[in-house]
């Protein structure tokens, strides 16, 4: 399976990340609106956090010591799963989703150099699923690593990954123009 597609698409989100959020410094990238809205460093802290939630799943199937849930022996759920949980996680984010406290971002002040974080996270990203080429070909089934009974197949959950991406470079985005318009206006 060619999974030159996920690494562009991962690529476009580093890239875009970078491009808008490059010149914050760090109460910048800290910057909330609200007690409840996620600052943009939350927003990037929280992809890393949950991409690499995957990696002990992917080295576990590996090793041969991972038990998949009975659910994921039936196929129509594993394909209902995967594809209710991509669109989910779409970047039009017309519905506000909770996330599990597993993949909660931290709640203290993230350290300024989150982009450098993220941009090596990528690479790592990137590598993981480039390796997983063997494992994308026989079609692996994975569960959810925040709900065991949510399975789909591994390519989905490549696919979620990275459109959840895209949602959460939107949101930053959002709360980036917040806090322009709020500098602008002269309210802190």
């Amino acid at each position: 399976m060619d999974t030159h597609l996920w690494a562009i698409q991962i690529d476009s989100t580093t890239a875009a990340f970078k491009e808008n959020f490059h010149s914050l410094d760090v109460d910048e990238l800290n910057w909330k609106p609200d007690a409840i809205t996620w600052s943009v460093a939350q927003n990037i802290h929280h992809l890393i956090v949950i991409n690499r939630t995957f990696y002990s799943i992917i080295q576990r199937v590996r090793a041969g010591s991972y038990e998949l849930p009975w659910i994921g022996k039936f196929s129509f759920m594993v394909d209902f799963f995967g594809n209710f949980i991509l669109k989910s996680v779409s970047p039009d984010r017309k519905r506000k989703i909770k996330t599990f406290p597993l993949w909660e971002p931290s709640q203290s002040k993230i350290s300024g150099d989150i982009l450098n974080q993220f941009d090596s996270h990528q690479t790592e990203l990137k590598a993981l699923i480039h390796s997983s080429t063997d494992l994308l070909t026989s079609k692996t089934v994975i569960s959810s690593p925040a709900n065991k009974n949510i399975v789909y197949t591994l390519k989905s959950a490549f696919d979620i990954i990275v459109t959840h991406e895209c949602r959460h470079l939107e949101q930053a985005k959002e709360v980036n123009e917040w806090r322009i318009k709020k500098s602008r206006s002269g309210k802190d």
